[in-house]
C-alpha cells in the first residue's frame, strides 16, 4: 500500500519542493494544506496530491482527520524570517510553538510517525566550531534580544517531541536545516528590504538595482545548502528504511559551503553576471555595510558561525550534499528565468 504523507505548509519553500519530488519519484499519496497555492504549480494537477486551502489554526477538524488517516506527518508551518522574530515575537511563538504543539499531540494520540522541522538556530551561540546533534549545547542571549524566541520555540518543541518518544514511544525524526537555499525560498520579485531571507534578498537587490546591505559587514558565516540536496535527505527520512531515522535528530547542511555572508554577496553578483540579461545589473551592483541595530532593531543579536556535523546523516541515511554554492545560485536564477518571472531590461 502506498505511503500517505501529510504536509502542513505544503506551499512553502520546503513543502512545495518536497511535494514535487514525491510526486515525480515515488508512488506515495500527498495530502497538503496551506493558506495559498502559488508555489505548487503542476503538483496541483496530480491525482495523488490532495490539497486544501486552509489555516492549521482554524481548520482543526481537517488537520486532525488527516493526521489520523496518514502515515507520515510533516508540520512545516512556521515563521522563519529573522526580521519577524524581532518585530512580532508573540506571533512567532503562537504559530511556531503553540499551533505545532497541537499537531505533535495529535501524532502521539493516533500513533503516527512525525517528521518535525527543527532549525540550526537551536544551537544559538554555541561555542562549538562544528555543531553536533547530541553533544553541542544550545546557547541563547538575554531576554531583551527577542530574536531568540524562534530558536526557543523550536528547541522546546524538540524537547517535548523527544519526551513523547521516551514516555509514549512516539516515532519521530527531528531535522535541522542549515540555511537551505534555492527556488521558491522567497519572492524574488519583492523589492522590499527584509521581506526575504538573506539569499533571495541579495538576488532581489541585484535585480532591483538596490545596494546589497551587509549587516555588520557580513562577517557572519553560514553553511548554505542547496534545497535539492536537502530534499534528497528528507526523502530518505520519510522512507525510513529499517527504522534508520526513527527517534533520531539530523543536521541537514553542507559544511563544504561554509562561507561568510559577504562572500555570499560576492558570489551572488558573479553568478548573476553569467546571465546575459543580468550582466549589466551585476556590473552595477553595489555592496554597503549597515549595523545590526539599524537593520533589525535593538532586539536583534547575531550568530557568528554555524557549521553542521552531518555524520549522523551520513552514517544512518547514507546521505551527503553534492551541490556547491555557485551551482545553487545558478539553479535558482535558471528556475525563475524559465518561468518568465525575472526579465529585467
Amino acid at each position: 500500500m502506498a505511503l500517505k504523507v501529510l504536509i502542513l505548509g505544503a506551499n512553502g519553500f520546503i513543502g512545495s519542493t518536497l511535494t514535487e519530488q514525491i510526486l515525480a519519484n515515488r508512488d506515495w499519496q500527498v495530502f497538503g494544506m496551506d493558506i495559498s497555492d502559488d508555489k505548487l504549480g503542476d503538483s496541483l494537477k496530480d491525482p495523488r496530491f490532495k490539497f486544501v486551502e486552509g489555516d492549521i489554526t482554524i481548520n482543526r477538524e481537517w488537520v486532525q482527520y488527516n493526521v489520523r488517516k496518514c502515515d507520515v506527518i510533516l508540520p512545516l508551518v512556521a515563521i522563519a524570517n529573522p526580521l519577524q522574530y524581532v518585530k512580532d515575537p508573540l506571533r512567532v511563538f503562537e504559530l511556531d510553538f503553540e499551533a505545532n504543539l497541537t499537531i505533535v499531540r495529535d501524532c502521539v494520540k493516533y500513533k503516527k510517525r512525525l517528521l518535525f522541522p527543527s532549525t540550526s538556530e537551536v544551537y544559538g551561540m554555541s561555542p562549538d566550531s562544528v555543531l553536533d546533534e547530541e553533544t553541542s549545547s544550545l546557547v541563547y542571549g538575554p531576554i531583551e534580544k527577542q530574536r531568540w524566541i524562534y530558536a526557543c520555540s523550536k528547541q522546546l518543541l524538540d524537547r517535548v517531541i523527544y519526551a513523547y518518544g521516551v514516555r509514549d514511544g512516539l516515532d519521530y525524526t527531528l531535522f535541522r536545516p542549515f540555511n537551505w537555499i534555492g527556488p521558491r525560498l522567497d519572492n524574488l520579485l519583492d523589492a522590499k528590504e527584509g521581506s526575504s531571507r538573506v539569499f533571495t534578498q541579495f538576488l532581489s537587490n541585484v535585480l532591483h538595482r538596490k545596494p546589497i546591505q551587509l549587516v555588520d559587514g557580513g562577517k557572519q558565516r553560514r553553511s548554505f545548502t542547496y534545497v535539492g540536496d536537502a530534499i534528497d535527505c528528507l526523502m530518505r527520512i520519510i522512507e525510513n528504511k529499517d527504522g534508520c531515522a526513527s527517534q533520531q535528530i539530523f543536521n541537514i547542511g553542507n559544511p563544504a559551503s561554509d562561507l561568510s555572508v559577504a562572500e555570499l554577496a560576492k558570489q551572488t553578483i558573479e553568478v548573476c553576471a553569467e546571465f546575459p540579461q543580468f550582466k549589466h545589473l551585476a556590473e552595477a551592483a553595489t555592496v554597503v555595510s549597515v549595523d545590526a541595530g539599524t537593520y533589525y532593531g535593538k532586539y536583534y543579536q547575531d550568530i557568528q558561525a554555524r557549521v553542521p556535523s552531518i555524520k549522523n546523516a551520513k552514517d544512518r541515511l547514507g546521505w551527503a550534499p553534492s551541490t556547491d554554492l555557485r551551482t545553487a545560485i545558478r539553479h535558482t536564477l535558471q528556475y525563475h528565468v524559465q518561468r518568465g518571472e525575472v526579465n529585467f531590461a
